[in-house]
């Protein structure tokens, strides 16, 4: 095996909850060294969001693996100067803090710029580095209000946020691939960069499809629950037996075998009502009261045996146990697992798979872990650790 592709790149993380965290654990994962700083005693507020992967958080567990934990309290000059000792080793600098903590600290990207010109500095913030909304704070919910994402997401009669923190892991990647552009430019030029990440345009970039169907089309796409807004058949279907199976129609060709194939009704392409994919959108509640009627006398098992007969994209509605026990999963051996401070935990492998090359698969560090470790590597004495720690620096 080739060593991983970000062997031998340092970085120093002050991170918290899941948009820089995230976005460092995809480093860690292609072999960077990532040094997480915390705040002594309870660390990373995550840790405490819940207690249920063997008494550690569920968000904790997913976005740390492999990291190294070393605590800091950056409010003392001897915290910061530890802080600065790091930075001279590093490669890249990652920090997600509330808008303005960074500066104030005295590691705004312009003081980095000017002590270390070849570290890769990236700044997540809920809405940019300026702006009237720069110093505004930002949760996952209330930026997926901001980008139009909740009022286009539920159903006729009320709007509903993602499941998952989208904003916070939109971001995360496209840190994350940012710092990868960065350090490939460094490489090529000698200098680092400041990168500018922000949950609020990162999300934007994804809210493309409504964002330009209002503008020029005049009205925001309907909200549909789970089914597609603007294309019919596309969403979930009730069997017999009360399972429900989702499908989707992309095109004429494949609405001309669904009919024939999974409903047994060839002539329904020519209904008026449904012979192209606007007039299905305009008789949408009556196409899918077709559907259904047409798996009435079906299990879910026989509707999706019709459905990939015809060749019609389909899925089971999993809940997380069937997604946690998916054969998919199992087949491509995508479950492994980490040491933590609780034992062995599963955790899925990264979904990059480069050829020659295994994924960095270490432990989830505990409060502090590192801390003595790392400062020992630093050049500190072991009575100046003490002395660190008798003042509550670390």
């Amino acid at each position: 095996m080739n060593a991983p592709p970000l062997a031998g790149i340092t970085v120093v993380a002050l991170e918290q909850v899941i948009a820089g965290p995230f976005c460092t654990r995809q480093l860690a994962d292609l072999g960077a060294r990532v040094i997480k700083i915390e705040r002594p005693g309870a660390g990373d507020q995550a840790r405490g969001y819940d207690k249920t992967v063997k008494g550690l958080s569920s968000h904790f567990v997913w976005v740390n693996r492999s990291k190294e934990s070393l605590t800091l309290d950056l409010k003392q000059v001897a915290a910061r100067e530890v802080l600065w000792k790091l930075l001279a080793r590093a490669d890249v600098f990652v920090q997600n803090l509330a808008p303005g903590a960074v500066r104030r600290l005295g590691f705004g990207p312009e003081d980095l710029r000017v002590r270390h010109p070849r570290l890769v500095a990236c700044g997540i913030s809920g809405y940019g580095e300026d702006g009237p909304y720069s110093a505004k704070k930002a949760y996952d919910l209330l930026v997926q209000c901001e980008t139009g994402l909740v009022s286009v997401t539920g159903t006729a009669d009320a709007p509903a946020k993602a499941g998952i923190p989208v904003a916070d892991i939109a971001a995360a990647m496209y840190a994350f691939s940012g710092i990868l552009a960065a350090l490939y430019r460094r490489q090529n030029t000698g200098e680092g960069a400041a990168l500018d990440v922000s949950m609020f345009e990162s999300l934007g970039e994804w809210m493309g499809f409504p964002a330009y169907f209002t503008a020029y089309g005049g009205t925001a796409p309907p909200r549909a629950g789970a089914y597609h807004a603007t294309i019919v058949p596309y969403g979930p279907f009730k069997a017999g037996d009360g399972k429900t199976v989702f499908l989707g129609i992309q095109n004429e060709r494949e609405f001309a075998r669904f009919c024939s194939e999974t409903l047994a009704q060839p002539d329904l392409p020519r209904d008026a009502r449904f012979a192209t994919g606007s007039a299905r959108n305009q008789n949408r509640a009556a196409m899918n009261t077709l559907i259904e009627a047409a798996f009435a006398d079906l299990t879910a098992a026989q509707v999706i045996e019709r459905l990939e007969r015809a060749e019609i994209a389909n899925a089971n509605l999993n809940d997380m146990r069937a997604f946690w026990d998916h054969p998919q999963l199992k087949a491509r051996d995508r479950w492994h697992t980490v040491s933590s401070e609780a034992g062995e935990i599963d955790t899925l492998a990264p979904p990059i798979n480069l050829a020659g090359s295994e994924p960095r698969l270490d432990a989830i560090p505990s409060v502090g872990q590192h801390t003595r470790g790392i400062l020992a590597e630093l050049g500190y004495h072991p009575d100046e650790i003490a002395q660190l720690a008798a003042a509550g620096t670390i």
